[in-house]
């Protein structure tokens, strides 16, 4: 009898023993901020005339982050933009300070276009950037026959599915036009028709990634369920002469795509 009390003895330190041995060492670790909001340091570099090539730097080590420049976005702590707007802008330096996010903003003064912009802001708004460009559809505003608002394959912009606009219905607001500037900020105006009452927006143009968003307002043609709700379009093309936009997959569950021209 003693022998099995030592042997279960020995046996239930045995079991304590390895159960303290699987326990896992917690080492708890808090994050910690490397600095304030306040001492984040954001700088924007020009030339002396104060032009349009900016670099936007955020120097303070131990912060990350990134660029909101109003038209993009840049994943780093520094990036060198070209601006298209004259006048005062805000950009946002987002990021974490360690255990908290942040933002921080910086205003820079644009007084003139020194860099030369890309030809695709150009052919949107014209060579004069801040009394801007007007746009309309090329046909209509009754069935002409013509494609310049229809139905398209989803995977082929210019595959006509049925021609809307040319054939029998086109949008209410076809005889409307739509005008891009870039006085003070990207501005958008639509107008539903020629005497038409002007709604405001503004429009963000990613010439990488060849889009056109439209903000406060949308695009001619642009009613249910044909356009789309947040205002973004493809860019299929852009030129001095003509612009096409389209959707891949519109309420309707089909493709549409949009065909302007300037109003001369």
């Amino acid at each position: 009898m003693k022998r099995n009390k030592i042997l279960f003895s020995l046996i239930f330190g045995w079991m304590i023993l390895m159960v303290s041995s699987c326990e896992s060492i917690v080492d708890e670790k808090h994050l910690e901020n490397s600095t304030t909001v306040e001492g984040v340091e954001l700088v924007a570099t020009q030339n002396a005339a104060k032009g349009n090539l900016i670099e936007l730097s955020m120097n303070t080590p131990g912060v990350t982050g990134y660029w909101n420049y109003n038209l993009g976005k840049a994943l780093t702590n520094k990036v060198e933009i070209v601006y298209p707007i004259p006048g005062t802008s805000t950009f946002t330096f987002v990021g974490t300070l360690g255990a908290e996010f942040f933002e921080k903003t910086i205003d820079v003064q644009v007084n003139v276009l020194d860099t030369p912009l890309d030809q695709d802001w150009y052919d949107l708004v014209s060579d004069a950037t801040s009394a801007g460009k007007t746009w309309k559809f090329d046909g209509g505003p009754a069935p002409d026959g013509r494609q310049w608002w229809f139905m398209a394959d989803p995977n082929n912009p210019f595959g006509l599915w049925w021609n809307a606009g040319g054939d029998c219905c086109p949008p209410v607001d076809a005889a409307g036009k739509m005008h891009f500037d870039l006085n003070g900020a990207a501005n958008f105006t639509y107008y539903n028709g020629p005497d038409a009452t002007p709604v405001k927006g503004s429009f963000v143009l990613d010439i990488a990634n060849k889009t056109l968003q439209v903000n406060g307002a949308n695009i001619l043609g642009a009613e249910e369920p044909r356009g789309n709700p947040n205002g973004l379009y493809q860019i299929i093309e852009l030129t001095e002469d003509r612009m096409v936009l389209f959707v891949s997959n519109n309420a309707g569950g089909t493709g549409w795509t949009w065909i302007f021209v300037p109003v001369e």
